[in-house]
């Protein structure tokens, strides 16, 4: 009903509203038992002239179980797959919004977990098509009010269809109060009516909405820098369809900050469920998103979970029902079987971060920079930018041009910072340094005593993860980093391995001694990098500068966080340019915004 009411399906074969377009944006206002964005994606699938990508944004107040997903299917068998694609993601769904990801990113569905006005304002794009849906009118009064209705129109683009089975007459009225052609037509069983509307409002809107970007023209970016922020970013504009040019002064994936060779993705959590920590489970999702699609596990990648010890009380949940039931599943006190497992001390305070694992960043990096229509340009610095009649070039020392391109976004590490006008961003350096060595070099089969998964809350403890090529490859320890501000290169210390003994000796006090001997100087292998930070410990991600400097983006500043928040930063970058819904709320995406840095601008 929805489908044909919206033009995107006809029983008779008829060309669909969405047929050629580059993206469709619906909206939907009672996601329920998701038949409707099932069915949405299955038309999507079997539609020869679908656009390249579909957006479905469904508000929600009440998610219901996974399994209540796939009994509702039972009688539809071809949207039983899907069904079951969005069973295996339907996880963690806590008030605020969340971006699934299916069909290598072609379908994306965001959620919105929470009251139907509140939801809307997170909304800053216009919907093309809509799906009035809910409970009735007489059980939901506010679902159909003229106050929701109004932000519904808010919305809307002239030419927006929408589709409704509430026929009342009271909803039509107001719906005609803001500006839709309002019909009444025959339904399908078991509704004996259906509504249909087009936005043809008799005035000319001002709507502060980011315009979607229907047409095709070349599109074309140059990104500096090739680690985690660099390639996720061209990642996603590869993606959909850019052509993406990538300089790194390094010799090869791996050379800078993002050769880490192994690290973890988790949750962050505070007690009052901190800006800080609602944007890093954002990027948590986003990031075992793409490692499920690209990373091999077991090798490259493992969603392991991961225990935090609470060193002296640290890092506290939300309490009773601050932290809801879908919390849990993010983040909940370990239990003692946890506890054991992760070598911890009976009593200890620990969390269990089920949504987390263990990466090696170098392989996400290799495979995002591997999309087609990347271009990657090793050992090529750049030294100058400037703006040019198509948009940016890139200089080298000599002044000659490197490469141009319609949009520049530069997401190298600290030392990229010169790059930018001065007092751009106050990017500060962040030197890291592991220790680490192979399982079969610890002593009286030590290996066989270490905890069985990821441990982390005073440094993190990592074992059974292959180490670099450089370094062999064998299986190995992990244990960092160390934090040194002010650094600006990244060179190894000896004094770093006795200072990440210390942390193991607060971490996992009863295996520090017995680990002693594997990080003595001659034993020890080690790693140091040097990523980058900003005064209020968010990134900074988009234009720097949308009037004095169009077409210049950054995504920085990621701090010891890139491997959680990269690639949602990459897909905050790409919905920037393309128009698209944000993959977060967009309440948290300005905490995020680069030009919060500019003079005179207030900081978050």
């Amino acid at each position: 009903m929805f489908l044909q009411g919206c033009g995107l399906w006809s029983p008779t074969g008829e060309a669909t509203a969405w047929a050629g377009q580059r993206q469709w944006h619906v909206l939907e206002t009672g996601f329920g038992l998701g038949l409707s964005f099932l069915a949405t994606w299955h038309a999507w699938q079997q539609d020869p002239q679908r656009p390249e990508r579909l957006f479905f944004t469904s508000i929600e107040a009440w998610p219901v179980a996974a399994q209540d997903i796939l009994r509702s299917v039972q009688a539809w068998p071809e949207l039983q797959a899907l069904a079951d694609q969005l069973a295996r993601a339907w996880r963690g769904l806590m008030p605020g919004v969340h971006r699934l990801v299916f069909e290598d990113g072609r379908v994306q569905l965001t959620l919105c977990i929470g009251p139907v006005e509140k939801m809307l304002r997170e909304i800053d794009v216009p919907a093309d098509s809509v799906f009035l849906d809910g409970f009735s009118p007489d059980v939901n009064p506010e679902m159909w009010s003229l106050h929701t209705l109004k932000a519904v129109a808010r919305l809307c683009r002239t030419g927006t269809r929408v589709a409704s089975w509430c026929v009342q007459r009271g909803v039509r009225e107001d719906l005609a109060h803001c500006g839709f052609a309002v019909t009444r037509a025959d339904g399908l069983p078991p509704k004996s009516h259906r509504l249909e509307a087009v936005f043809q409002p008799a005035w000319t809107p001002r709507t502060k909405l980011r315009p979607t970007r229907h047409a095709s023209p070349g599109r074309t970016a140059l990104v500096l820098g090739a680690g985690l922020s660099g390639s996720a970013v061209a990642c996603s504009l590869a993606r959909r369809g850019w052509s993406v040019t990538v300089l790194d002064a390094g010799p090869g994936v791996g050379a800078g900050a993002s050769g880490l060779p192994a690290g973890l993705t988790a949750p962050h959590v505070s007690p009052d469920d901190s800006v800080l920590s609602r944007i890093t489970r954002a990027g948590v999702r986003a990031t075992l998103q793409r490692c499920l699609e690209l990373l091999q596990p077991g090798s490259d990648w493992a969603w392991s979970g991961v225990l935090e010890h609470r060193v002296e009380g640290k890092r506290a949940l939300p309490e009773a029902d601050a932290w809801p039931a879908q919390g849990h599943e993010w983040s909940t006190p370990a239990t003692a079987e946890q506890i054991a497992a992760g070598g911890l001390p009976d009593k200890a305070q620990a969390l269990w971060h089920g949504m987390a694992g263990w990466i090696r960043p170098r392989q996400l990096v290799a495979a995002q920079l591997a999309m087609p229509r990347i271009e990657v340009r090793w050992n090529t610095a750049a030294h100058a930018l400037r703006q040019s009649e198509r948009g940016w070039q890139v200089l080298n020392a000599q002044g000659h041009l490197l490469a141009e391109a319609d949009q520049l976004i530069v997401a190298g590490g600290f030392h990229t910072r010169d790059l930018l006008p001065m007092g751009t961003l106050p990017l500060n350096p962040l030197r890291g340094q592991i220790s680490m060595g192979t399982l079969d070099d610890l002593l009286d089969g030590l290996n066989q005593a270490l905890p069985d998964v990821p441990v982390n809350g005073h440094g993190s403890f990592i074992s059974g993860v292959p180490l670099p090529p450089e370094f062999g490859g064998a299986l190995g320890w992990y244990m960092g980093s160390t934090f040194e501000r002010a650094c600006p290169e990244a060179v190894l210390r000896d004094e770093d391995h006795a200072a990440n003994h210390a942390r193991l000796a607060t971490l996992l006090q009863g295996l520090s001694q017995a680990m002693r001997p594997a990080f003595a100087p001659d034993r020890v292998l080690a790693w140091a990098g040097l990523r980058c930070t900003l005064p209020d410990r968010l990134p900074a991600v988009g234009p720097v500068h949308s009037e004095q400097l169009p077409g210049l983006l950054v995504c920085a500043g990621m701090g010891a966080r890139g491997i959680s928040l990269s690639v949602l930063c990459g897909e905050l970058i790409a919905a920037l340019l393309e128009g698209e819904p944000l993959p977060l709320a967009s309440s948290l995406a300005a905490h995020l915004g680069a030009q919060r840095f500019k003079p005179g601008t207030a900081k978050a």
